[in-house]
């Protein structure tokens, strides 16, 4: 595969503020120059359940991701093709009828808690970060964003926590980081590390040959 822009993998725990550092990077460059995709956007549609099944999955273990479309959408976005990716519902648990339509980028920020497992989506990255926040602040933002933005109960989200957010954190997400390049507390509250990732972004894109600010 040649590659025309580059990949930037974001991990960490749910509520590690991956989302923010992602945000916080897009904005030193110009608009259209470098876009965010979300793992969870990857998630496998399970429409063909009945909804009380759905919400029984454990969405923190890898299975829970349709890698191969991911692998496939990040290899035409690296080599200048667009691509459509899915949206998914977190409420239903299933895809939406309409894709997103994303069109090549200099720079792909990918994030998401389960970006390192897979070893051929780690060669496909230029840098890989992950994002270190202590358990109690996570639990914190993740509770907040679940009641505001998914539609769920404060007995659903404790549930979910206990049964696999923790358990799959410890197995698979913490252990990750040994696969990162640079490991960062805090995500996008952390200016110092926003800075010098963006320095490393120009420097990147300036030796992929591409046209950059």
């Amino acid at each position: 595969m040649k590659k025309k822009n580059i990949l930037i993998g974001i991990g960490g725990g749910s509520g590690s503020g991956k989302t923010s550092l992602a945000k916080n990077i897009l904005k030193a460059f110009g608009t259209g120059e470098v876009v965010i995709i979300q793992l969870d956007s990857y998630y496998k549609d399970l429409s063909h359940l009945p909804f009380e099944e759905r919400t029984q999955q454990n969405f923190d273990h890898p299975d829970s991701i349709d890698f191969s479309l991911l692998k496939k959408h990040l290899s035409q976005l690296l080599t200048g093709e667009p691509v459509d990716i899915p949206l998914y519902d977190y409420e239903t648990h299933t895809r939406l009828k309409e894709p997103l339509k994303i069109d090549p980028h200099h720079a792909i920020v990918l994030e998401g808690i389960l970006v390192f497992l897979d070893p051929e989506l780690q060669d496909m990255m230029n840098i890989k970060i992950f994002v270190e926040t202590d358990d109690d602040i996570r639990f914190i933002r993740r509770l907040t964003r679940d009641l505001t933005d998914r539609g769920r109960t404060h007995t659903d989200v404790i549930r979910q926590y206990l049964d696999s957010v923790r358990p799959m954190h410890e197995q698979f997400v913490e252990k990750s980081k040994k696969y990162a390049d640079i490991i960062i507390p805090e995500g996008g509250d952390n200016t110092v590390a926003i800075d010098l990732i963006q320095t490393k972004i120009r420097s990147l894109l300036q030796t992929e040959g591409s046209e950059f600010p």
